[in-house]
């Protein structure tokens, strides 16, 4: 945890005067003032990381960049000094930038893997395949949006933004087992619901 030292060295001083150590405590406590001194002092340092690890740049890499600030102020109270306040943003970075790059594909593969039936793609001369794929996908976000949320939450993380178990146990401040319970329950009654489901 962030010692109280940090937390009143956070009172004592100006934002731009204050170690990171004592700007992420004061994210942690709301201080809106805190996180604009991180990105002044860190973005071009995120944004450079993000271009040359992801290749990710331009309005992507600014849409990057403002989810990545928002993770490090909604989650400063999780810093707990293992690593350097750097590092710790930048693993931020890392995972806010790999869900980026991979949901628009995972979403893609989410409605063949829990949308089809294993036939091939329809094309323009199927028009009775492709009504039944539309109704399919139908089907499946209606399924999904009936879920408890505690079961939405799992399977969103997990099975459409492709969210680790573990990095979605923590999001969700669950125990791993809960976590991967949850998830399974979800698995079993979209497929119950969908009756077409494959098991994974």
């Amino acid at each position: 945890m962030v010692s109280n030292v940090v937390r009143m060295r956070r009172v004592e001083g100006r934002p731009e005067e204050m170690s990171d150590e004592a700007l992420l405590a004061a994210c942690a406590t709301g201080e809106q003032a805190a996180l604009a001194a991180l990105f002044d002092r860190h973005h071009r340092t995120v944004l450079r990381f993000v271009a040359r690890a992801y290749g990710v740049d331009g309005a992507s890499a600014d849409d990057v960049l403002q989810v990545v600030f928002l993770e490090i102020y909604n989650h400063a109270a999780r810093f707990e000094g293992r690593s350097a306040p750097l590092s710790w943003m930048l693993g931020i970075a890392a995972n806010v930038t790999r869900k980026h790059l991979r949901s628009a594909g995972r979403r893609a593969r989410l409605v063949v893997a829990y949308g089809s039936d294993g036939t091939q793609s329809q094309t323009p001369a199927e028009p009775d395949r492709a009504l039944e794929r539309r109704e399919r996908v139908a089907r499946l976000q209606a399924a999904v949006d009936a879920l408890p949320e505690a079961l939405r939450e799992a399977f969103v993380l997990c099975d459409a933004e492709g969210v680790s178990g573990v990095e979605a146990a923590r999001i969700l401040n669950l125990k791993e087992g809960t976590l991967y319970r949850r998830l399974h329950d979800a698995r079993r009654r979209l497929r119950a619901a969908l009756g077409t489901l494959r098991e994974s």
